[in-house]
């Protein structure tokens, strides 16, 4: 296969089941279910820890969460730890990547034009900027003055002081933290975010191989939309959380409502990104990868975000499509989010990163496996999980194991950790093994 090109669209917070193609959802997400439907969809893809600066750390280097070098965002990436993004530049790619890397959570300062740690990362052009909380965070901290490019960007427009203003506790509290957003559709940070990667995607030379990653913010929370966003989910109902008391009934509806329509912008972003490589000629000659860094709980056993080991948590979307990769195919093989480190090196002949772990997904892509890895593991914050496809341990979250078995208990309701001790002994071995 000749080397491909690369675009690797990445929102944070994405839970695995919540796309256009999954019954029960009235959800409008006609270029992913495109891509799902020309491509492998992957049922069954976990990250290696549910929090960003961890698992995009992982993903960068190809190693699991323990030997990633970030065990939480009060971590920046060490720069002497390669990623693939090098590996790609040194094997001829041209490298570039726009939107929230959340490579250095601890550190944040990203220079006014994202360049901060570009070139030290291994790209060879890129603009990194804040998310959601940590653009309004250090725009305070900082004299009401940006120390990013997209607040920096908001400022010169005018709709800074508006948009940290929406991110204060008794705003967020008040609203469940799902409102309508004071900007303009222009002005909103994933829209933003998109412009800046088609930029890149239109002055690529031709005839040189390229990888773009497009690190969306959303749907990450508070579950900020604009106007135009809204309305098209106003009114629509949705399924109601597993396990939600919550009192506020028309809050958690909301928060529900308007996580569907950040995920119905971003693929609406992903369908232009998608158009301009038709329109360069290159559809035959991109590999298109769609994935979160994890997943939400949205609601969930009464929790929202990510940070535990719920499966809402640490699963995530997975499709590819491209050439040489089956068309139509849904594979319920286990596979890790840093398995895509190896696999886009893989695909670029570049050797493997030292010390990796990541697996190519190359072999389930072609067809030529239906099986990749016997368990998954994640953790965080002194828990562990292994999965095998049906039984889940976590270990260090309570006193005593947890063991979940998903064929009969799909939300993970009933600990049978006392029923099934060889199989609490058997995956506690593969938490040991690695």
């Amino acid at each position: 296969m000749r080397r491909p090109n690369i675009l690797f669209l990445l929102p944070d917070q994405h839970r695995p089941d919540w796309l256009g193609f999954h019954p029960g959802l009235p959800l409008r997400t006609p270029h992913l279910d495109r891509l799902a439907a020309e491509g492998v969809r992957f049922t069954r893809a976990f990250c290696t820890s549910p929090l960003c600066a961890p698992s995009r750390a992982s993903l960068a280097s190809g190693r699991r969460y323990d030997r990633c070098g970030v065990v939480g965002n009060h971590q920046d990436y060490p720069l002497d730890q390669p990623t693939y993004y090098r590996a790609l530049r040194e094997a001829g790619y041209r490298v570039a990547g726009v939107g929230k890397f959340d490579l250095h959570k601890a550190t944040l300062d990203w220079n006014l034009d994202g360049s901060r740690l570009i070139r030290e990362w291994g790209f060879t052009e890129g603009i990194d900027n804040e998310g959601k909380f940590d653009g309004s965070d250090s725009y305070q901290r900082n004299g009401h003055r940006p120390k990013g490019p997209y607040l920096a960007f908001l400022a010169d427009r005018g709709l800074a002081e508006s948009y940290i203003q929406e991110h204060a506790p008794e705003f967020l509290n008040s609203r469940l933290s799902a409102y309508t957003t004071c900007l303009p559709d222009d002005a909103y940070c994933d829209n933003w975010v998109a412009e800046n990667g088609l930029t890149f995607l239109r002055g690529f030379p031709k005839g040189r191989p390229w990888h773009l990653v497009v690190n969306f913010t959303g749907p990450h929370d508070p579950m900020d939309v604009t106007e135009a966003m809204r309305a098209r989910w106003a009114g629509v109902d949705l399924p109601v959380p597993h396990h939600n008391d919550h009192s506020d009934r028309e809050g958690v509806r909301r928060r529900r409502q308007n996580y569907a329509a950040m995920i119905e912008n971003i693929d609406r972003q992903a369908g232009r990104f998608i158009d301009l490589v038709r329109e360069r000629g290159e559809m035959d000659d991109t590999l298109i990868v769609y994935a979160s860094d994890h997943g939400e709980m949205l609601g969930d056993h009464g929790r929202w975000g990510k940070n535990t080991w719920h499966h809402p948590s640490v699963g995530v979307p997975l499709i590819a499509s491209g050439p040489g990769v089956q068309r139509g195919l849904v594979t319920d093989a286990l596979v890790s989010l840093h398995d895509l480190a190896a696999t886009f090196l893989d695909c670029a002949h570049a050797g493997p990163l030292p010390e990796m772990d990541a697996l190519t997904l190359r072999p389930l892509l072609e067809g030529r496996t239906d099986a990749h890895r016997s368990h998954v593991l994640s953790g965080l914050d002194g828990w562990r999980m292994a999965f095998d496809g049906r039984w889940k341990l976590v270990v260090g979250a309570e006193d005593a194991p947890l063991l979940f078995d998903l064929e009969r208990d799909p939300h993970e309701d009933t600990n049978v950790a006392e029923a099934h001790p060889d199989v609490v002994d058997r995956l506690g071995r593969a938490l040991d093994s690695e």
